[in-house]
């Protein structure tokens, strides 16, 4: 087996043996096939695809190339939540403690956030204390007192898949639906949890732009998780403007905060509900509504205990940036347009996200809105306000925003896009 004869075989639209899969993958992780073979493997696969039998053993052979998590100890149904990322994309934070205080345990492995898109440790880590490196058995442990973990994945999990996504990130082959596919399901089956929710987002502001693409994924990585024995399931979701009010660390980690108090933006409260009903089911769990949870209070305990067990204090104040600024209304009307992509972009260039990996972020760098697409806006009134540390960020912020918003005459008649869009299951 060489590198050269599998990249010439996907180069020319064949179909890759298992022997070719089993042995590419383990020969990349192991160093012996290079980076530049593999960014050229990569790049077939995307101009040529792959079948969905390809899919699964390239999958299969990514999970085998570190360890496997297992929960069974727990005695309880797992159900665990993948999102393919967006702007102001909090739902993890309510969500987890959510689905816990209705009777699942949530083992949730997160990410960080790269470019436009937010990542939830470092919204996490915005409180003091917060820990987002757990061992495996620090993750079991919290599982079990707390019914919820929000922690990094391990470096023994699914290694490959960890080399390759850094790899086609600087080969221009991110795109590639069959590697997006078994990037997020590799982690997610060795994961071992028992039940998965995928939030696949649609629009400006996500990684999918159109609801073909958007179902394609879906329907790719629901196969994957039901051939592995993971009860799976799809929801598309629309991210053509931020969720909820905020956007940025600090700030979405308090919105998070008042919506498992009960109240919050009304789109985050329906996305977290129909993800954790979609969760619960998969797991079979059944009796509490979760609607029931965030209003009687039990979600909050959940998440004050699972904040606590990982360092964090529950009770410290968020860090709030040094500096603000105002952006107005161009005009009075109806907001109908308030795209995702620009305003990400801006909270990135506040210094709330991250060009490449090791980069640092601000804590309390972002973005608020003052009003969503479908409201009556005034010439003038807030409509943005910028945080930063750095005032220097902000002509650079703004310059994102030029185009993000429409204001139509007072009197349009405006429907937003309901949040969710399909499901597959």
């Amino acid at each position: 087996m060489d590198a050269i004869s599998v990249i010439r075989a996907k180069r020319d639209r064949g179909e890759l043996t298992d022997p070719q899969i089993d042995w590419v993958i383990d020969a990349y992780t192991r160093g012996e096939v290079a980076d530049e073979q593999m960014s050229a493997l990569a790049m077939a696969i995307l101009l040529n695809g792959m079948t969905a039998r390809e899919i699964s053993r390239w999958t299969d052979a990514m999970i085998r190339s570190g360890e496997r998590m297992d929960f069974s100890s727990l005695g309880v149904p797992t159900a665990d939540k993948h999102s393919t990322g967006g702007v102001g994309d909090k739902i993890t934070l309510p969500l987890a403690p959510l689905v816990a205080a209705c009777g699942a345990a949530v083992p949730q492995l997160s990410g960080r956030g790269l470019g436009h898109t937010g990542g939830t440790l470092d919204k996490l880590e915005s409180i003091p204390g917060w820990r987002a490196l757990l061992s495996n058995d620090e993750m079991l442990a919290v599982l079990r007192d707390c019914g919820a973990v929000i922690c990094a994945a391990g470096d023994g999990l699914a290694p490959a898949d960890k080399k390759l996504y850094a790899l086609r990130d600087v080969t221009g082959t991110v795109e590639a639906i069959p590697l997006i596919a078994s990037s997020i399901m590799s982690k997610k089956i060795a994961e071992g949890t028992g039940a998965l929710v995928l939030d696949v987002k649609v629009g400006s502001g996500a990684f999918m732009k159109n609801l073909d693409d958007a179902r394609e994924l879906a329907r790719t990585m629901v196969g994957l998780g039901r051939s592995a024995g993971v009860a799976t399931v799809a929801l598309l979701t629309d991210m053509s403007t931020p969720l909820g009010l905020t956007a940025g660390n600090a700030l979405e980690v308090r919105e998070s905060l008042e919506v498992l108090a009960g109240g919050g933006p009304a789109d985050v409260v329906e996305l977290t509900l129909a993800l954790a009903r979609e969760m619960l089911a998969a797991a079979g769990v059944h009796g509490k509504d979760p609607a029931d949870a965030l209003r009687d209070g039990s979600a909050m305990d959940h998440w004050r205990r699972m904040i606590t067990a990982q360092g964090g204090d529950v009770d410290a104040p968020l860090p709030v940036a040094r500096e603000t600024h105002v952006i107005p209304a161009p005009a009075t009307g109806v907001l109908t347009t308030l795209d995702a992509y620009a305003v990400g972009v801006a909270a990135w260039r506040l210094g709330a996200g991250r060009a490449r990996k090791e980069d640092p972020v601000q804590a309390g760098a972002g973005i608020e809105l003052h009003a969503k697409p479908g409201a009556t806006v005034t010439a003038g009134q807030p409509l943005l306000t910028l945080h930063t540390d750095t005032p220097e960020r902000f002509p650079y912020a703004i310059e994102a925003l030029a185009d993000a918003v429409t204001v139509a005459p007072v009197g349009t008649a405006f429907t937003p896009a309901p949040i969710v869009l399909d499901r597959i299951a």
